[in-house]
């Protein structure tokens, strides 16, 4: 299995050995069903195999990708997988899917809808320059019209809205405010959400990380790459995280301590796809330092540094755990901080919201996404919180949507409790 994800490798980007290893993994996961409603890809692959009286290789290429594009990369089969290497089996059915779609773009080119999806610093520093105009754009019924004409993005989708200044901006303007010498040193990998979209988020993970005496820097910075990751745009992908591992892995020998990321999404790629993408010691030693931010904070916790003295209560709180913060495997960091502030009651929701940034904004799949989210949706209602709270932005939105309630990031609630 030495060409599971290896793009340096030419037979990596065979679509015929593409196809076996496809078919291979299809095989045992019929025989094992285990996942057998975890997503839409399982249950429509093994719904088409049953169709075939068990014959995985009768299935044919457009049912390939089919199962293929109905992978909204949540990762949550990986760690329910009970053949992931170092088992003989090596299955890693998200990173498969994702060679799939890149052994696709290889020959058939990236599609313009995920090209431009996936431009999110251009789309970013566009749309926070014409921020008043964009949103009231993106809320007209004859742009949506147009704007899914063109792009596919469903027209009744809700769109983030763009900041009129970006988080980066912000932060260069206000500089570093820690008072004395520092407890701890952390470089802030703010997310291309917090900076064009929600700026509150990252002034909150500043103002919180300062009141905790973190000295905190901003390296420069691009997206993480993972839009490009989901459009089968490899080199994309790869190019994203050469930039950031250069700036980031000097952040680290110039004193940080911890790469700080308030976003699961882009914490998770850092940590473990950009070892595999770049394989370079400066990618491991980025990886082994990441952190995501309530991570971070429970680790300052567990060293004595964090400061539990809330002085403001926040009553009860529904609080999603995202699916890239599961895949993580680091227990639930933010649901744990949130119960430091006296009198906070906690309903833990693990529930998946169907997004995965770009897969829940195409047409096709905008349906389908609400579908899965009904159980979040649900159990939000049901938990009777004054607030709902989620650390991923998409997450947020799909909430938005279904619920008509704005979530915060868990950030935002610790913010709240100490009261800056």
């Amino acid at each position: 299995m030495k060409f599971l994800f290896d793009p340096d490798s030419p037979e990596f980007w065979s679509q015929e050995s593409a196809e076996r290893e496809l078919r291979r993994v299809f095989e045992i996961c019929d025989g094992c069903r285990r996942c057998f409603n975890l997503c839409p890809s399982f249950s429509v692959l093994l719904g088409r195999i049953d169709d075939r009286d068990g014959d995985v290789g009768a299935l044919t290429r457009q049912e390939h990708r089919e199962v293929v594009d109905l992978c909204y990369q949540c990762k949550l089969c990986f760690n329910h997988c009970p053949y992931t290497p170092p088992h003989e089996f090596a299955i890693d059915f998200p990173r498969l899917m994702l060679r799939a779609k890149a052994v696709r773009a290889r020959q058939d080119g990236v599609t313009r809808q995920d090209r431009i999806l996936a431009q999110t610093d251009r789309l970013g520093r566009l749309g926070t320059a014409l921020a008043p105009v964009t949103n009231w754009a993106n809320r007209m019924p004859a742009v949506r019209g147009v704007m899914e004409g063109l792009i596919g993005i469903h027209r009744d989708r809700r769109l983030p809205c763009y900041a009129g200044e970006p988080f980066v901006r912000w932060f260069a303007r206000r500089g570093p405010r820690t008072d004395g010498a520092p407890a701890a040193r952390a470089a802030l990998f703010c997310t291309c959400s917090v900076n064009y979209n929600c700026p509150p988020v990252g002034q909150a993970a500043v103002e919180v990380l300062e009141h905790n005496r973190v000295a905190v820097t901003c390296p420069e910075q691009r997206c993480c790459g993972m839009p490009a990751l989901d459009g089968g745009d490899l080199p994309g992908a790869i190019e994203a995280a050469a930039y950031n591992v250069e700036h980031l892995a000097e952040a680290i020998r110039a004193g940080a301590q911890r790469i700080v990321v308030p976003g699961p999404t882009c914490s998770y790629v850092l940590k473990q796809e950009y070892p595999l993408l770049l394989k370079t010691e400066d990618a491991r030693l980025v990886a082994e330092h990441t952190a995501d931010l309530c991570e971070y904070l429970m680790q300052l916790r567990e060293q004595g540094l964090l400061d539990t003295a809330f002085p403001n209560r926040v009553g009860k709180v529904a609080y999603q755990i995202p699916c890239h913060l599961r895949a993580q495997n680091i227990g639930f960091k933010s649901r744990d901080l949130m119960r430091l502030i006296p009198g906070t009651e906690v309903v833990l929701i693990e529930r998946c919201s169907g997004m995965d940034g770009t897969w829940g904004m195409k047409k096709p799949y905008f349906e389908l996404s609400l579908k899965v989210a009904r159980p979040l949706l649900r159990e939000i209602d049901e938990a009777g919180a004054e607030l709902v709270v989620t650390d991923c932005p998409l997450s947020g939105l799909q909430i938005e949507q279904g619920t008509g309630r704005r979530p915060l990031h868990p950030i935002e609630v610790v913010k709240r409790a100490y009261g800056l």
